[in-house]
């Protein structure tokens, strides 16, 4: 089979994020099963046009926001040398291959962005956002989606048939994400990813501060960056707190050391379409704590592998943070949890039913 895949980022793009990891999980995995992936993404400065990504052949065209201008007329063009078409909408907005191709074409949802929209754009761009992002109960047939949470919120805020919605979790590569040798001495949080407004970063500092005193040697590490750290950072020192450390965006190695030694991660999204990082973790050896909101509820099982409160409550937050440092036991069980979760995923199952679905939507 030959596939067109439209995704904004490569694998290799230095803002790339879960969304990302799934492209070159999913397609290098396709590409060792015998099938041609092409993947259409905006190319950065100083990347080059051309470029191959664990057997992906990778086409880089215009910046972030051409690249919503450019794709379809490549798409128009190269789409009758492929058997399908993917249309992965990590960004609210499709891209409406559909409307420019007579090929299948299947969209990928990573998380529906309706309540997050808001908090990250400005009227009017985010009435026009969501508004585009609502079009994609018209542009796809057939739509992949990571999570129960999601595929609902496909169904409830945007209006897709369930029928449409084909669950397809994300995977784990467990010959990497594994326990390591034994975890920080200090009770360590940690927290993984971009640094957003809707993200609520500033909830889990405030909340770290209520343990402070009572946990003196406790550690807040964050590991990421995004437009919403300035404030996070002014946050910090506003509260005078001794032990949060800001250590930008890590490399892949860094990533993987502060998973396998922190003693929990920590989730506070108002959204999230899985939680990539919650499922490494607990691969890793290391549970989750989190707030109640979206996929979090299905990446965490509470009290099993790790511990939920209700969304916003910061007070609920710092005494589940408490427990997971302080309650050896619970940690320990939890732990034990998180591993027998985390063993469950796969990304090479992940790749079978993504191909089924593609194949399914080529005979329709």
């Amino acid at each position: 089979m030959k596939i067109l895949w439209l995704n904004h980022r490569d694998p290799k793009h230095p803002q790339a994020g879960g969304a990302e990891v799934h492209i070159e999980e999913v397609g290098s995995r396709l590409v060792k099963m015998g099938h041609r992936v092409t993947l259409i993404c905006e190319k950065p400065r100083g990347y080059k046009s051309r470029d191959t990504i664990e057997g992906m052949d990778v086409l880089r065209v215009g910046n972030r926001y051409q690249i919503h201008l450019l794709a379809p007329a490549f798409v128009n063009r190269m789409a009758d040398e492929y058997d399908v078409v993917v249309d992965d909408i990590a960004h609210a907005v499709p891209w409406f291959s559909s409307w420019v191709s007579n090929r299948p074409v299947v969209g990928i949802v990573h998380h529906v962005h309706q309540s997050v929209l808001p908090l990250e754009l400005r009227p009017p761009l985010s009435v026009l956002t969501m508004l585009a992002e609502k079009s994609i109960r018209f542009a796809y047939s057939s739509i992949i989606t990571a999570s129960y949470s999601t595929s609902r919120d496909l169904q409830e805020q945007l209006g897709v048939a369930a029928n449409r919605i084909g669950i397809v979790h994300y995977g784990v590569d467990h010959a990497i994400y594994k326990p390591g040798d034994g975890k920080f001495y200090e009770p360590t949080v940690l927290w993984l990813g971009r640094i957003k407004k809707y993200k609520n970063l500033d909830h889990l500092v405030r909340a770290f501060g209520m343990i402070e005193a009572k946990v003196p040697d406790a550690r807040l590490m964050i590991a990421g960056s995004g437009d919403y750290e300035p404030y996070a950072i002014g946050l910090a020192k506003s509260l005078g707190l001794r032990n949060v450390s800001f250590l930008g965006r890590v490399s892949p190695q860094e990533k993987l050391e502060l998973l396998k030694r922190s003693w929990a991660i920590a989730y506070t999204s108002v959204m999230e379409g899985w939680g990539l990082g919650i499922l490494e973790a607990a691969a890793c050896g290391t549970p989750a704590l989190g707030y109640d909101s979206g996929a979090t509820k299905e990446a965490i099982i509470d009290n099993e592998t790790g511990l939920l409160t209700t969304y916003g409550d910061i007070e609920g937050l710092a005494n589940i943070m408490y427990r997971m440092l302080t309650e050896s036991q619970l940690r320990e069980r939890l732990t034990r949890g998180a591993l027998s979760f985390a063993s469950q995923f796969d990304w090479d199952r992940a790749a079978s039913q993504t191909l089924s679905i593609l194949e399914d939507s080529c005979k329709g």
